[in-house]
């Protein structure tokens, strides 16, 4: 039985995941269930770990911080055992560094990179609705071979430092990542609970790691 937790901080777009996780176990008939945890202590529970995210990048990091040990055991789930761990939007986000949203904030520092903010160029903020996502490797969270459109809202943007880390790109009168990973940990920019049938397929990929 694979336990999928998705952990609420108060910032993270948590139902919408959770139903769509539950669609898929019911519709593949997966051995699986979903739990949405605020303690830490529960991690332990969990075979695979989900960090959704919306709003600022201080204020999730705070929204972790003030869970009690959250992210120590965080840290001890994924860095030491090696769960899969899926963060997606600002959850992917908090991998990075450091974040310049509103200042300079320190995230968790799992992935190499920077988040900044979407330079306009006349371009909308929020960058929001459907756009391409061009594979650039091969991995296990997306098997898709072919370019698929996604769902996105975010203002701010994962500027990956590590080549290897970088999954997939999308352009928003730039280039920037919108698929991460580094050995069990992945990230994803845009909503794959909002993305229909490639979104999906994502996400069922995640359970089968």
């Amino acid at each position: 039985m694979k336990n999928i937790v998705i952990v609420d901080y108060g910032l993270g777009n948590i139902r919408s995941v959770e139903q769509s996780l539950k669609k898929i176990i019911e519709v593949d008939n997966l051995s699986a269930e979903v739990h949405i945890i605020n303690n830490a202590k529960d991690l332990s529970l969990a075979t695979h770990v989900i960090l959704p995210g919306q709003g600022a990048f201080a204020s999730c990091m705070n929204g972790l911080k003030n869970i009690p040990g959250m992210i120590d055991e965080l840290s001890e789930n994924i860095l030491i055992q090696k769960k899969p761990f899926l963060g997606i939007c600002v959850g992917m986000q908090l991998l990075a560094n450091v974040g310049y949203e509103n200042g300079s904030h320190t995230g968790l520092g799992w992935v190499n990179g920077e988040i900044r903010k979407i330079v306009q160029n006349n371009l909308k903020l929020p960058h929001m609705g459907w756009n391409e996502v061009v594979i650039k490797k091969e991995n296990e969270i997306i098997k898709e071979k072919n370019n698929h459109n996604y769902y996105f809202v975010h203002s701010y943007y994962f500027e990956c430092k590590s080549e290897e880390n970088e999954v997939a790109v999308t352009d928003y009168g730039f280039n920037f990542s919108s698929i991460i990973s580094k050995e069990n940990i992945f990230g994803v920019q845009f909503h794959p609970e909002k993305s229909s049938l490639y979104g999906l397929k994502l996400l069922n990929n995640f359970i089968n790691l």
